[in-house]
């Protein structure tokens, strides 16, 4: 039987340089996210989904990476990793890594043999073209922080590709060697520990560039998903791909394959939609994006979020509907906008602190079909410093305690690898984990108590869900029904009170356990059903039978 364990896991991404400083230098390693495994364990995380922690220029955050078989000197050595992955799996945690290789750093090794010696085999393993292609400004990734998806190399005498900034060059899918190497890395990865790949820019991986050097011209390069994943299969039966594919409905499937390519994919298009219903304090957009999804395979999994480690992408919204969520959340396009389709900040500033709005949310992460992803520090509603550059605003340091540095590190202040917030409202005097911990009413105790409640409702995760009717706008409404058994979740995305009147057909004569509240059991003698919901307000029931 296939171990489908991401179905109800509750997934936790972390930037190890950002997270906790074991030896008190201003960067986080892996001794400190070590000693923090207890906290990750006690909050209820499953599964941790580690940034780059590879050796790295750092100019993308890691994602410019030198060499795929170590760890960065700074976060430590292989010997700290494995014993991190010791005691990640001692305390049933899964560890996944991102496989960033759609493009390595122009100071990879690989990229500097290629430009020395064009006759070296390493010089395929990169895209080139003699003359100056067409489409060199079509593409853009970074709008406004990179020109062209070309750069001249005059040593060379040609042009080589990258889809993102020019020192992150683009590997040659079509040449067979990149694809082993590739498998290689995988392999390494995987016999040290880690349950699987987040896969970088997984649309990029796969587009075919038009270049000299194009080994094989392939109908489907969805191929080489299949081909990953038949590694990934015979090395580790359980292991994972979780895809990062911010793409159109219609390319969607294309990603899941029949069960035979990704068993994962980002929830974008549900993300997005979220904005728009959180602005509008309306479930209908968020009700409509999910029913728009196409149906995965039964090995298939949409993996949810809130807010990522980059941008709030919007870019799958109409221009209109940009401009909605900016009135609402980020009205200030030239400090909190990025790239022209995305908010750079936290989601906690978004709201402006409302606790009873964070609750919601993270209310309907939990329990929206699909497998909940969480990003360090919004288990405490941590805010951002938009004087950072670029995606920085979004990236700083843990939040650990009220000593210096917010207990991120002992180092001085200006020694750290990105400043802690230590002013205003999301300051880490105000915001930490040591305070909320002893706070019972924080976000964080909250929080530790939803992912507890949704690892005990694994219908969320495997169900089937089925939107009700109500008889209120703002208010969203889903049943999830698993070998059995069903679970109900209601939520106002308004700040006025309501009565929702769910339409229950399937459920009369049964009984609703509330799961948040101590509520009686409520038998439902109607096909319609009225729940009285506070303004932001969220209710959880298991579908259960009358009590004798």
């Amino acid at each position: 039987m296939l171990d489908l364990w991401y179905k109800n896991a509750v997934l936790y991404c972390l930037d190890v340089e950002t997270y906790m400083d074991g030896n008190g230098d201003g960067v986080g390693d892996f001794i400190g996210l070590t000693q923090r495994l207890d906290y990750i364990s006690g909050l209820g995380i499953t599964c941790v989904w580690l940034m780059p922690f590879y050796p790295s220029p750092n100019k993308d955050n890691g994602y410019d990476v030198m060499d795929y078989y170590t760890v960065d000197s700074r976060l430590g050595s292989l010997g700290d990793f494995v014993e991190f992955a010791r005691q990640a799996r001692e305390r049933g945690i899964r560890i996944l890594v991102d496989l960033v290789v759609n493009h390595t750093s122009d100071q990879h090794p690989w990229f500097q043999a290629a430009i020395k010696d064009k006759k070296s085999k390493y010089f395929d393993y990169y895209f080139w073209s003699k003359q100056e292609p067409e489409n060199i400004e079509e593409g853009i990734v970074f709008p406004g922080r990179q020109e062209s998806t070309w750069t001249y190399r005059p040593e060379v005498g040609a042009y080589y590709a990258h889809r993102f900034y020019n020192h992150q060059a683009d590997l040659n899918i079509t040449n067979p060697e990149v694809r082993t190497e590739i498998k290689k890395i995988m392999g390494f990865w995987l016999e040290l520990g880690v349950s699987g790949f987040r896969i970088d820019a997984a649309p990029f991986l796969i587009e075919l560039t038009q270049a000299d050097n194009v080994f094989e011209r392939v109908e489907d390069p969805f191929i080489y998903l299949n081909e990953l994943r038949d590694f990934l299969s015979w090395r580790r039966g359980d292991a994972i791909l979780l895809a990062e594919a911010n793409e159109s409905l219609e390319k969607l499937p294309d990603y899941f394959g029949g069960g035979d390519r990704m068993q994962m994919l980002f929830n974008f298009w549900g993300n997005q939609h979220l904005l728009l219903a959180l602005a509008r304090e309306s479930a209908a957009p968020l009700a409509q994006a999910f029913k728009e999804l196409p149906p995965s395979p039964p090995t298939g999994q949409w993996a949810n979020f809130v807010r990522n480690h980059d941008e709030l992408s919007l870019d799958k919204l109409s221009d209109d509907q940009q401009d909605e969520i900016a009135a609402a959340f980020a009205p200030d396009r030239d400090t909190m906008w990025i790239f022209d389709r995305g908010i750079r900040r936290r989601f906690a500033p978004l709201l402006d602190g409302n606790l009873q709005r964070l609750k919601l949310t993270y209310s309907l992460l939990f329990t929206l079909p699909g497998t909940p992803v969480v990003n360090y520090g919004e288990e405490l509603g941590m805010g951002d410093d938009l004087s950072l550059d670029e995606r920085q605003p979004a990236r700083t340091p843990m939040q650990w305690s009220t000593a210096p540095n917010g207990g991120f590190s002992t180092a001085p202040a200006d020694q750290l690898v990105l400043p802690v917030i230590d002013s205003g409202d999301y300051g880490y005097k105000q915001v930490n984990v040591t305070t909320q911990q002893r706070n019972s009413g924080s976000l964080l105790n909250w929080m530790e108590r939803a992912i507890r409640l949704r690892k005990e409702c694994p219908e969320f995760g495997w169900g089937q869900p089925q939107f009700l009717d109500t008889n209120h706008d703002s208010v969203l409404a889903h049943r999830c029904e698993w070998q059995g058994n069903a679970v109900i979740a209601v939520h106002n995305f308004s700040q006025s009170d309501c009565k929702a009147s769910l339409m229950l057909k399937d459920d009369v004569g049964k009984c609703l356990i509330d799961l948040f509240e101590d509520q009686p059991e409520d038998v439902v003698s109607d096909s319609a059903y009225d729940i009285p919901l506070p303004g932001y307000g969220y209710r959880w029931f298991q579908v259960g039978h009358p009590s004798e």
